[in-house]
């Protein structure tokens, strides 16, 4: 039942990303930024010449333009759990789609990474022990995911649509393997500010990051969010949405 529920947790997901693919670049300008962050630390701490990377989630290619144009890579592997992502695949790069966690990974790898996508792993010890598994001696795990805080306006009201995995910085000592050394470890929270209940709605649905999302609007639910948004959360700057970013750079021993 288990693994049921959790094939149908990765349909939905699908389902909102490729449904949000043709908005999610320019609208998800957090994630861009964040993306962008992971690359500078990755220049900052890793060698400029690359044998073999794999990039996990690479969605329309926040982070692989960075990987590209910063580092000189033999061999590139991204991957996507939605398929048409394969057009953003830069000329020479290999594709695997599909989930992650049912994909079969190269070996020995210099450089596992991806941008805001680990939040959405459900078993994510067993994923990063995989991920330590396919890593070469002195390889690395550069990573971005989302803190406790994450869309703390939206679980107030009661949503469930949160991503399975957000941990603090903190939290990562403890589902690291043994063999991976945190080489960086930074959390640092955003707002992003909406002027209507209407205009962040869109904003999640372009991005596609409420994935795990059961619910259907009506015009009277509209109200009621918004209503209830505006009374808890309004200021003169317009609706506030936090984000949460959390980096962590390791390296295999």
């Amino acid at each position: 039942m288990k693994d049921m529920n959790q094939t149908m947790q990765i349909g939905k997901v699908e389902q909102s990303f490729r449904r949000g693919l043709k908005t999610y670049h320019e609208s998800a300008t957090q994630q861009a930024q964040i993306a962008h962050h992971l690359s500078e630390l990755m220049t900052r701490h890793l060698p400029h010449r690359l044998d073999r990377v794999l990039e996990f989630g690479m969605g329309t290619g926040h982070l692989t333009r960075s990987l590209s144009n910063g580092f000189e890579i033999n061999h590139l592997y991204v991957n996507d759990l939605v398929s048409d992502c394969a057009e953003f695949a830069p000329k020479g790069a290999a594709f695997i789609g599909g989930p992650i966690e049912g994909t079969a990974m190269p070996e020995n790898l210099d450089l596992i990474c991806s941008a805001s996508t680990v939040q959405w792993i459900e078993d994510l010890p067993s994923m990063l022990q995989r991920f330590t598994n396919a890593l070469a001696p002195g390889g690395w795990l550069a990573l971005s995911g989302f803190g406790h805080r994450q869309f703390q306006e939206l679980r107030a009201l009661g949503s469930t649509a949160a991503a399975p995995n957000y941990m603090d910085a903190a939290d990562w000592q403890f589902v690291l393997p043994e063999d991976l050394a945190i080489r960086h470890l930074s959390q640092v929270q955003t707002t992003e500010w909406f002027p209507s209940a209407l205009s962040l709605l869109k904003h999640l649905r372009d991005t596609g990051v409420n994935g795990a999302s059961n619910r259907s609007w009506t015009t009277q639910d509209l109200r009621a969010f918004e209503t209830e948004y505006v009374s808890r959360f309004g200021t003169e700057e317009g609706l506030p949405l936090t984000y949460d970013p959390v980096w962590i750079l390791a390296q295999k021993a």
